[in-house]
């Protein structure tokens, strides 16, 4: 793994599975709670894309970052997908109990914003940063309001992964000979067009951790009778987040309301009211033959989604802050470190708002260049 100057990697021994977390060096393994910050990252990824951000951080908060299992350097087991997401957070529960911590900090990118969600419906969090987060109510295969569209899913889970980039992760393919290739697929999904870095290289290799061993990414499917013809399996990455298994819009109810920081970007391509990974999207686009048309098969309004648990998680007395920043696409803390970093800090505690007192829910919207 490249690690940058001033992170480490090691190997946590739970009784799950053996995780891999980064760590920045001159960390303090002391440090209370209320300043200690845990990354967990998004599908076809992992802890590497941490990095930058843990590096900004201030010396005197405490950093990890973890990988997920069958992602980074964390052993590789088949994930349940009838649990949801709770593999995935059983797993991050288990890595934080071995590390001796209790209440932390919780970031989540993507998947992983589902991830920390499933966790805090079951253990004490101090705050959550979701950042691009798959929507309360799962990935694809829903209402504005939750409810499924079909009893089997349709066009959610594994069968909706391309086999082009599942052979071309297999293949530790690095190139951009194709639109499928994991490089390609970074720059045309995970950021906005005007994002550069030095550090591609690296997010590539991130990706190119991922496990496709079966029982891992992508996961399996069943046939369908609905549209468009398969629906979701019970093995694997991408049918955790079938709404039949996953559903987090609990959090409304939690007794203990942590503050809750929403980020995301207007130029999402994953995560949005009209994504491009969402099939229903791609057969209103004409892209998949015989869409059977909204009434049926209504594309997924993801953002509208979240927006909607957040408030109801501020009319039941939570706090609430979203975050839009313009032009910015799925990884706003790669394009947008700085406003990534300062609004963490905030809903840590760690600095004030220079806004003055918060009301329990702000809409902030930032243009791409502030």
């Amino acid at each position: 793994m490249t690690v940058f100057d001033g992170i480490a990697a090691r190997i946590i021994e739970t009784p799950r599975l053996a995780v891999n977390i980064l760590e920045r060096t001159a960390d303090k393994v002391k440090t209370p709670a209320e300043q200690t910050v845990v990354f967990v990252h998004g599908n076809v990824s992992s802890a590497l894309f941490w990095q930058e951000i843990m590096e900004d951080l201030p010396g005197d908060i405490r950093a990890i970052a973890v990988d997920l299992r069958g992602f980074g350097g964390s052993e590789t087991k088949p994930v349940d997908a009838t649990r949801g997401l709770r593999d995935f957070s059983d797993d991050l529960h288990a890595t934080l109990e071995a590390l001796g911590l209790g209440a932390v900090h919780l970031v989540g990118w993507s998947m992983g914003g589902g991830v920390v969600m499933q966790y805090a419906l079951e253990h004490p969090v101090l705050s959550l940063t979701l950042q691009a987060p798959v929507s309360p109510y799962g990935f694809g295969g829903t209402r504005r309001d939750g409810s499924r569209l079909t009893d089997d899913d349709a066009g959610c889970g594994g069968g909706g992964a391309n086999s082009d980039f599942v052979q071309r992760l297999r293949d530790g393919d690095t190139t951009t000979d194709a639109a499928t290739s994991p490089r390609s697929v970074f720059r045309a999904s995970y950021v906005s067009a005007g994002y550069v870095t030095g550090h591609e290289d690296t997010w590539v290799e991130s990706m190119l951790t991922t496990a496709t061993a079966a029982g891992n990414y992508p996961g399996d499917s069943v046939a369908s009778e609905n549209w468009p013809g398969f629906g979701a399996g019970a093995v694997g990455v991408l049918n955790t987040m079938a709404p039949q298994y996953f559903d987090v819009s609990g959090i409304v109810d939690l007794p203990t309301k942590p503050p809750i920081l929403w980020v995301h970007g207007t130029a999402d391509a994953i995560v949005s009211d009209a994504s491009f990974f969402d099939l229903n999207q791609l057969g209103k686009a004409g892209l998949i033959p015989d869409w059977p048309g909204e009434e049926i098969a209504p594309p997924q309004p993801m953002v509208s989604q979240t927006r909607d648990v957040l408030n109801a998680y501020r009319d039941a007395g939570g706090r609430a802050t979203e975050l839009t920043i313009e032009g910015v696409g799925h990884a706003p803390h790669l394009e947008r470190p700085g406003i990534v970093r300062r609004a963490l800090l905030q809903v840590m505690g760690y600095i004030a708002s220079t806004t003055g007192p918060q009301p329990p829910t702000e809409a902030i919207i930032l243009k791409s260049e502030d």
